[in-house]
C-alpha cells in the first residue's frame, strides 16, 4: 500500500479527526501553531520538487503521487486534511467540479515572455485543453489587431493535485486562513484551472501586469477593457467579477472557456 493510500487512516492520529469530518480537522480561521509547524515543513520539503518540475515544465501537471512522496507521514495528513475541507462550509458558493485525472488533449502554450525591470522574463510553461488553446490565440490574433497588442496566459490547466499545492503556498500571504484564502485560491475539485468543460486562463500582460496583488491595476488596462467588449465572441467569460455572489475576490484576470452548444 502507498503512503497516499494510508492518507485516511493516518490523519485520524495527525490532526484528531477522520478525512470525513472536513472543516472542523484544522482551524478554517488561523492554523493552530501546531498546524502552522506543518505548512511550513511542508512547503519546505515540495519546494525542490515544485521547482524541478516548474524547471522542466511539468509542474502544472503534478500528480498526487508526486505530490505526497516527500513528506512525511504527519504532512501528508495536513494535505489530506485540506483536500477534505468542503468549500460551501466556508461560505462559498462555487461549483464542485471534482478531482479528475486531467484531460487527455492538453496543448502547450508558448514559450512565452514578459518584460521584467526592462528585461525579457520567460513565464512558466503553460498547458490549455485543445479547444481552449484554439479559441484564446483567435481571440488575441484579433486584440493584437485592434490594440497591438495581446495577453499572455500566466496560468492554463492545473492538476487538482498542483491546486492544492498552490492553495498551501498562499497560506502563509494570508495569514495563515483556510477561509480567507479560499477568497483568493481555489480548494482542489473547485478550481475552473482543472476542469476542460469550463477551463480558465489567468491572464498577465506583456509588462507584466497580472493584478494579483492589485487588480485595479489589471482592471485599468486597455487589454482588459477590450475582454469585456470582445471575449464572449470567442468564447471566454469573467468568471469573478466585483460583488460576485460565490465570496471569491474580484479577479479581471481571471476568465473561463465555454465551448458552443
Amino acid at each position: 500500500m502507498s503512503r497516499a493510500q494510508l492518507l485516511p487512516a493516518i490523519l485520524v492520529g495527525v490532526v484528531g479527526l477522520s478525512v470525513s469530518s472536513g472543516v472542523e480537522a484544522l482551524n478554517v480561521e488561523r492554523l493552530e501553531p501546531s498546524e502552522s509547524a506543518l505548512l511550513h515543513s511542508t512547503l519546505q520539503h515540495l519546494e525542490p520538487l515544485i521547482t524541478a518540475k516548474k524547471r522542466d515544465g511539468s509542474a502544472n501537471l503534478l500528480t498526487w503521487e508526486e505530490l505526497y512522496h516527500p513528506l512525511a507521514v504527519e504532512e501528508q495528513g495536513f494535505l489530506n486534511a485540506i483536500r477534505a475541507i468542503k468549500a460551501e462550509a466556508l461560505g462559498s458558493t462555487s461549483h464542485y467540479f471534482g478531482e479528475n485525472a486531467g484531460p487527455l488533449f492538453l496543448v502547450s502554450v508558448g514559450p512565452q515572455q514578459i518584460l521584467k525591470a526592462g528585461a525579457p522574463a520567460p513565464l512558466d510553461m503553460q498547458s490549455l485543453p485543445k479547444e481552449v488553446a484554439q479559441a484564446y490565440e483567435a481571440m488575441m490574433q484579433a486584440m493584437e489587431r485592434n490594440l497591438g497588442r495581446r495577453l499572455l496566459v500566466e496560468s492554463g490547466y492545473r492538476s487538482p493535485a498542483y491546486q492544492l499545492y498552490l492553495f498551501v503556498f498562499y497560506l502563509p500571504s494570508h495569514e495563515e486562513s483556510i477561509r480567507e484564502t479560499n477568497r483568493h485560491v481555489a480548494l482542489p475539485g473547485y478550481s475552473e484551472h482543472g476542469n476542460p468543460r469550463r477551463q480558465a486562463i489567468d491572464f498577465i500582460n506583456q509588462d507584466g501586469i497580472n493584478g494579483e496583488d492589485h487588480p485595479e491595476a489589471f482592471e485599468s488596462l486597455p487589454e482588459y477593457a477590450w475582454l469585456q467588449q470582445h471575449a464572449a465572441p470567442f468564447g471566454f467569460y469573467l468568471s469573478y467579477p466585483r460583488d460576485n455572489p460565490h465570496h471569491t475576490a474580484f479577479e479581471p484576470w481571471h476568465w473561463h472557456y465555454e465551448s458552443s452548444p
